[in-house]
């Protein structure tokens, strides 16, 4: 297959810059807004969120789903963004506009909203991730265009995170006004990007099951099948507890352990200026050096950087920058080659059962990854309660300052050791996986020649 051009790379990674423009917003203001803006109790904002959550284990994979059986002159996954794109912009302005509806009127106004943009979000993103596994089959064009894709959308999401509050200062009047105006236009560019990534990407990869009709029950036991697919899932949700648990156990890090609350924001931008610069990397390496190799030994050298943050002295701060730092760099070096792994199993599942279950493949791994979320959050809530950490508490007792320290450090070392265990069952890598590829070739060559 010829290359991707990099036109075709750009216009692909605007589409998770849109994603990111607003999934990142809803994660980082949301919750303060709901509370302090719109002045909605912040218990029935948690409980919204929660059953927003159990709302997506249903419907990601019935999109994922839905998008395998569909068949347009665009394709199968395009034509969710470009219909998608305008519903979307509109509806996240909505989630932040702040009409007068009286207390129960609130709440009823902001759990349709927000409920119908996370469905939104889903129609956008689950054929938005299918997507880049039909652009192309070839090993080191996917590890390219993942990496495009996450410098793009890592520097979108924060850049509209960062300017967001800026812009509703710069609006002026009431808070309320400036945040509905200021979601508003980065609505209008999130939609704009959509359509860029509608415009400028095209779907290649035609698989040997083209017309191949079944139940969606036999796809999702065929999926279940695949036992590649549930190694990448376990990888998966090791992944996200790894960063979501150091992300969680930061803020008590920095405040407890250093004593300093203000040093969180330079930790974060440590962290994510070296998860921006890792992101380069996974191409150049992956050109050399076999993509699960790579994973494995970085996932090997995370534990110990992991680990060696919990020896360090509190005075020996500018060495925990340092380290923070390129732990951000070398966890985020490994998503791109995570997703392209995605895709192998998707190639294999086409090989081994001759059903490629791509939308529902890439569905079904975003409900893992939200589930790694959930289970992290609990994990969280959990040691605190266990070490009797004290919310609010000047000083901590000595079992919390320890808990708190685990979180940062040992807890996450553990699950990049268990994914190098994990790695070890994963074979879709060598002459094995290029034996899959060219079978693969052979049987598309064979039907595009009927």
């Amino acid at each position: 297959m010829s290359r991707i051009s990099i036109k075709e790379k750009i216009g692909f990674s605007l589409g998770d810059g849109a994603c990111h423009i607003v999934f990142d917003n809803v994660m980082f203001y949301m919750m303060f807004f709901y509370t302090d803006i719109y002045g909605i109790p912040a218990a029935f904002v948690g409980s919204l969120f929660l059953c927003a959550r159990i709302l997506d284990a249903i419907t990601d994979p019935i999109i994922g789903l839905v998008a395998d059986r569909t068949r347009t002159r665009w394709g199968k996954f395009r034509p969710y963004l470009l219909f998608g794109a305008i519903p979307f912009g509109v509806v996240c302005t909505l989630t932040y506009t702040t009409p007068n509806f009286g207390e129960t009127g609130k709440l009823v106004y902001a759990a349709v909203t927000y409920t119908v943009l996370m469905l939104l979000f889903s129609f956008v993103n689950v054929p938005y991730c299918s997507l880049g596994d039909t652009i192309t089959d070839d090993p080191k064009e996917r590890i390219s265009l993942q990496t495009w894709r996450f410098v793009i959308s890592g520097i979108g999401g924060m850049l509209s995170t960062v300017l967001l509050m800026p812009l509703v200062n710069l609006i002026g009047g009431e808070k309320a006004h400036g945040f509905a105006v200021g979601i508003g236009i980065l609505s209008v560019v999130a939609a704009i990007m959509l359509l860029i990534c509608f415009a400028t990407t095209h779907e290649r990869v035609r698989s040997s099951d083209d017309g191949f009709s079944s139940s969606m029950g036999k796809d999702m036991l065929a999926l279940l099948r695949n036992d590649q697919w549930r190694v990448a899932g376990v990888l998966n949700i090791f992944n996200i507890m790894q960063w979501s648990i150091r992300g969680g156990g930061m803020v008590y890090y920095v405040t407890y352990f250093l004593g300093d609350a203000k040093l969180f924001t330079a930790f974060l931008a440590a962290y994510s200026i070296g998860s921006i610069l890792g992101v380069t990397l996974a191409k150049p390496l992956t050109s050399r050096f076999c993509k699960i190799k790579v994973f494995t030994w970085t996932n090997g050298i995370l534990c110990l950087l992991s680990l060696s943050l919990f020896f360090i002295p509190i005075r020996g701060i500018n060495a925990m920058y340092v380290v923070t730092f390129v732990i951000g760099m070398l966890h985020q070096m490994m998503t791109p080659i995570q997703w392209v792994m995605i895709s192998d199993t998707v190639d294999y599942g086409e090989w081994k059962d001759g059903k490629r279950l791509t939308g529902v493949s890439f569905a079904s791994m975003l409900f893992v990854f939200k589930l790694g979320l959930a289970i992290s959050g609990a994990l969280i809530g959990w040691l605190l309660w266990a070490v009797s950490y004290q919310p609010g508490a000047a000083v901590q007792g000595h079992p919390a300052m320890t808990g708190i320290l685990c979180l940062f450090t040992v807890v996450p070392a553990a699950f990049y050791l268990a994914s190098v265990l994990v790695c070890q069952t994963y074979k879709l890598r060598g002459g094995y996986f290029e034996r899959v590829t060219q079978e693969l070739h052979q049987r598309r060559a064979e039907i595009a020649a009927r």
